[in-house]
């Protein structure tokens, strides 16, 4: 992929993610390759840095430790031609920018750790519920602070986390199908009864069967995530992202074969949301209509313009999705 198709085809991501869309376009305009977009994401995030050192007051400190966060996060989408995982460093960057933003704005933010996540507690410590927001293939807990924004400001405890292959974790664990175990570990950390699960892009295909072996999730909602992926079928970007996460091409295809709700979907006993854009259109990967009508409990919000993360259309289904997370874990 050249670089004006690959800057063009994450756009919406990026700014979905809180990057400024003009100063996408300044970072961008000069790059000649994919192979320039790390390190020009990263001197983007490290202006932000200096901007926090000399901030005058705590919070502008804490907003730019925010956004740098969030910049060092979109420094790893990109391409890498071997298996290594080059985008360490800048993941380590942000997981180090987000601590800082929150011991900042939230001092109540409680960092989380276990064998198979990381990441961080935000809200009230009195909230009626906690949800926990799973990122997909290769985001994490850094890119999806609207959702969580929007929850939190719903007096929900909200949990945003990074799991095997994904974030701060993607150097040293790889995916894994049975992300179910992932969730029990959380909820034993976070220490509650129950929890809503909301997952994007792959992470809708993880919270759905998390829903189906874990009976401590009591609402799920997915926002771009598979029904089914075909190996076959898939895009080579997308393979190449999925082998280095997987940790190898076997592996990466035992893994997409193991993504199937086919069977799963029916036994989803919680009430389910399923959040689409119809521009979302990738080869090898079934979108999610199929698991609303299969589950017991699913509802279908279709939003006919909206793309891959439905970036360009947050109006058309956030508030509605994070008002159903709420009313159902009520």
């Amino acid at each position: 992929m050249n670089i004006a198709d690959f800057t063009a085809a994450n756009l919406t991501r990026a700014t979905g993610a809180g990057l400024d869309p003009h100063e996408f376009q300044r970072v961008t305009a000069d790059l000649t390759s994919v192979d320039d977009w790390e390190q020009a994401f990263m001197r983007a995030a490290r202006r932000h840095l200096a901007r926090a050192e000399q901030a005058a007051s705590p919070i502008s400190a804490g907003e730019h430790y925010q956004v740098a966060a969030r910049w060092f996060h979109i420094a790893t989408l990109a391409p890498h031609a071997d298996q290594a995982p080059a985008d360490t460093e800048a993941a380590a960057e942000a997981d180090a920018a987000m601590g800082r933003a929150l011991r900042l704005l939230e001092p109540g933010a409680r960092r989380l750790d276990g064998p198979a996540f990381a990441g961080w507690l935000r809200g009230p410590a009195d909230a009626p519920a906690t949800v926990v927001v799973v990122p997909g293939l290769d985001s994490g807990k850094e890119e999806f602070h609207a959702v969580t924004s929007a929850l939190l400001r719903r007096g929900l405890a909200v949990f945003t986390m990074d799991g095997p292959g994904q974030g701060a974790l993607a150097a040293t664990t790889t995916v894994r199908p049975d992300y179910h175990q992932v969730i029990g570990q959380v909820v034993d950390a976070l220490g509650v009864d129950r929890v809503g699960l909301v997952g994007l892009s792959l992470g809708g295909y993880y919270v759905a069967e998390s829903a189906v072996h874990e009976p401590r999730v009591a609402a799920v909602a997915t926002v771009s995530g598979p029904f089914r992926l075909d190996w076959e079928a898939l895009p080579p970007p997308v393979r190449d992202i999925l082998t280095r996460r997987a940790g190898g091409t076997r592996a990466a295809r035992d893994f997409a074969d193991r993504v199937d709700l086919s069977a799963l979907a029916p036994r989803i006993t919680c009430p389910l949301l399923v959040v689409d854009g119809g521009r979302d259109v990738i080869p090898g990967v079934t979108n999610g209509e199929p698991l609303a009508r299969l589950a017991p409990h699913g509802e279908y919000l279709p939003v006919p313009y909206g793309d891959h993360l439905l970036g360009n259309a947050r109006a058309d289904w956030l508030p509605t999705a994070a008002d159903w997370v709420s009313g159902a874990l009520a």
